[in-house]
């Protein structure tokens, strides 16, 4: 449940983040005009997201056991590598977002109400597909029915307030901070549901080795215990884990997480510009702050 609640608050911020700044731009150049066509886009991309996210959970049901295993576990695959290119991304980009979102509005202002629309679907449309798959895959990694999805939807929500916050000027969010460590964690994350995925492609025939077991702890954390259950739903842990398995989990986890590391911590921001210095391009502030 806390790892899809944090999956649900850094994709959810991200994609409020971006249509507060969205927003808050608009009303600051005078264009108030175009705000309904802003909320079509996001409109638009929150019922594709829902759509997705739906196709996903009922799409397989029906088909025989090995297509649903190896379904999930290609897509738990597929959302382990978009994650983690979000995770890199934003962890480099989150300090030049605000200056970057209003560049692309500019350009889509320029090109008519209609290049708006636009303009907000693909923002907020691909951080959506985005969270739909992966908190779909975090799902089907735990187990569990109703605990992951009440996780994503208090993330959500804890999201939005925290995009509305910013956008009234309550709160001054350091954005490159935030998504390091959240990517962090993530990637941990990440890392169990790719063992799962493998898991999955095991059961579906399609990878070898799923009685070759690395080790079987089931007697000291039975999956029905309250810490086992902690560990499955954080960690995406399980106590019979086969050798690829473990391969597969220690192969993503320490690479990853070494350039990761080095790329938010240990790289140094360009700064091309004395001007730009002056100012925390990390943090995100917004007109309802500034008057």
């Amino acid at each position: 449940m806390f790892a899809n609640f944090l999956i649900g608050l850094r994709e959810g911020l991200e994609a409020a983040l971006v249509v507060s700044i969205l927003v808050a731009y608009l009303v600051k150049t005078g264009r108030r005009d175009l705000l309904p066509f802003l909320w079509l886009g996001v409109g638009i991309a929150v019922a594709v997201s829902i759509g997705f996210g739906a196709a996903l959970t009922y799409g397989p049901q029906g088909l025989t056991f090995e297509a649903q295993e190896a379904i999930g576990g290609t897509l738990s695959i597929v959302a382990v590598g978009l994650i983690t290119w979000m995770i890199f991304w934003m962890g480099k980009t989150a300090r030049h977002l605000k200056t970057d979102l209003q560049h692309k509005l500019d350009d889509a202002v320029a090109a008519g109400r209609w290049a708006v629309v636009v303009m907000a679907l693909l923002a907020v449309g691909r951080e959506g597909l985005e969270t739909a798959l992966f908190l779909w895959a975090g799902a089907q990694a735990t187990g569990t029915t109703t605990r992951p999805l009440l996780g994503a939807v208090l993330g959500l929500a804890v999201a939005v307030l925290l995009g509305w916050a910013v956008y009234r000027g309550a709160v001054r969010l350091n954005l490159r901070v935030f998504f390091a460590w959240t990517g962090l964690f993530l990637v941990v994350v990440a890392a169990g549901v790719l063992s799962y995925g493998v898991h999955d492609l095991q059961e579906a025939g399609i990878l070898p080795g799923l009685h070759n077991l690395a080790f079987d702890v089931s007697a000291q954390i039975p999956p029905s215990s309250w810490y086992g259950t902690v560990l499955k739903g954080v960690f995406n842990f399980s106590p019979a884990t086969t050798w690829l398995e473990l391969a597969a989990w220690w192969l993503y986890l320490v690479p990853t997480l070494f350039f990761f590391v080095r790329t938010v911590w240990f790289s140094a921001p360009r700064s091309s510009a004395p001007a730009q210095a002056s100012t925390p391009a990390t943090t995100v502030t917004t007109p309802g702050g500034n008057r």
